[in-house]
């Protein structure tokens, strides 16, 4: 005999049990997958945002939070090196390229950084999407989500260590810390790239300097901008990124500016160490949800049993019509796996769900794209947990199958 039409109508009778019970079972599921999915996404979006930054050199401090504000434009008071660092490396032919980092002004909330041309485009990997890459100072590119327009003028104003302004528009405190007497013009964008820098305005490191009256690196004011700076007093800069010849070179490049009055390292080497905490913090979570999960499960178990004995004159004229133990216990069973099953489908699709809110509101806080899709090692342990819940779903089962047909009929 066949028992799924049995099973339809027990769940069509279960009428609220049948939607709230696989709705806790989609709620508890979706927790611990959307861990894991999560996880995983930060990890990719932070590790493609330092993709570019092969090696920091910077004043000596915190190696984590010269990566957060050098990679991640997180707003931070950093020392300055001395910028007679920018000589040595342009004499230095490990180097393949280098490209000083200043920070500190602001527009409508966002940063504006000065590097040179070369940084820009990525080591030449990049092109403007629209216009050109600035060539002079008093120009400006702009990142890919910035609200302006080729041809606009921005006047920058001195920023505040860890303030954020909100994106686009101009706050009082940002009004009153305007540089007045300097105005560069947008001249081209960036493409997309999925980090904060796409909401970074980037200028010549020179107007930078200039604007803060620090000079502008060059010992002729007339000259071209970027490399070689040979001014006889660079001014100082927060960071300088820089692009190795090969791998050896690059671990040379960090052995000898980690000495002394700077700091050298792979921006990598931070991200491994905050991998490992939120792995750390990731596995307790998960096993707190699967903890959550086997609770659910055996709640909703324990609810169908108590169902199940309330049914037991329905299952006992079924056996006296001539169904056997074994199809009633697959009855039972099977109705508690459709919904436990149902539950856990649920509960994939409302992680996908979660997964693009919590990546539109990431990158909205940081700039950040996460892919917000769920991976197949992101779903696989849910079918470990489909497993154990069907061995749960086996006691309601076995409890219609003991059920005595004469007796309950009597009764």
């Amino acid at each position: 005999m066949n028992p799924f039409p049995v099973v339809l109508a027990d769940l069509r009778s279960l009428r609220w049990v049948a939607f709230v019970a696989p709705l806790l079972v989609a709620i508890a599921v979706s927790v611990g997958v959307s861990l894991s999915a999560q996880e995983r996404a930060v990890r990719q979006a932070s590790a493609s945002a330092a993709s570019g930054f092969d090696l920091l050199i910077g004043a000596p401090g915190s190696q984590t939070q010269l990566t957060m504000t050098t990679v991640y434009l997180q707003p931070e008071a950093l020392p300055l090196m001395d910028g007679a660092i920018l000589k040595t490396l342009a004499a230095d032919p490990r180097a393949k390229a280098f490209a000083p980092i200043a920070f500190g002004d602001v527009f409508r909330g966002y940063p504006i950084v000065g590097t040179t041309t070369t940084f820009a485009t990525r080591w030449g990997r990049l092109a403007a999407s629209e216009g050109r890459i600035f060539s002079a100072e008093g120009e400006a590119v702009i990142g890919a989500d910035v609200t302006l327009a080729i041809g606009d003028e921005i006047t920058p104003s001195h920023g505040h260590a860890g303030h954020r302004n909100p994106l686009g528009v101009e706050t009082e405190e940002e009004a009153r810390h305007r540089h007045a007497h300097v105005h560069y013009h947008v001249v081209g964008r960036l493409p997309r790239l999925g980090t904060p820098w796409d909401r970074a305005i980037l200028v010549p490191i020179e107007s930078v300097w200039e604007t803060h009256g620090l000079g502008n690196g060059h010992a002729d004011h007339e000259a071209p901008i970027g490399p070689p700076f040979d001014a006889e007093k660079i001014p100082g800069v927060p960071a300088v990124v820089v692009k190795p010849g090969s791998v050896a070179d690059a671990y040379m490049l960090r052995a000898k500016y980690r000495a002394g009055a700077t700091m050298a390292f792979f921006p990598a080497e931070v991200l491994v160490s905050i991998y490992k905490t939120l792995g750390d913090v990731r596995d307790l979570l998960q096993v707190a949800a699967i903890l959550n999960d086997v609770v659910v499960f055996a709640a909703i178990s324990i609810l169908l049993l108590a169902l199940a004995g309330l049914r037991r004159r329905r299952y006992a004229l079924l056996r006296a019509l001539g169904a056997s133990r074994t199809y009633v216990l697959a009855t039972v069973w099977l109705g508690a796996v459709v919904i436990l099953a149902a539950g856990c489908a649920a509960g994939i699709a409302l992680a996908q769900i979660t997964g693009m809110v919590v990546g539109h509101w990431v990158e909205a806080r940081t700039g950040l794209a996460l892919p917000s899709t769920i991976a197949l090692a992101d779903a696989l342990p849910v079918l470990g947990l489909i497993a154990v819940g069907s061995l749960l779903a086996l006691a309601p089962g076995l409890a219609a199958f003991r059920i005595p047909v004469a007796a309950t009929l009597r009764g």
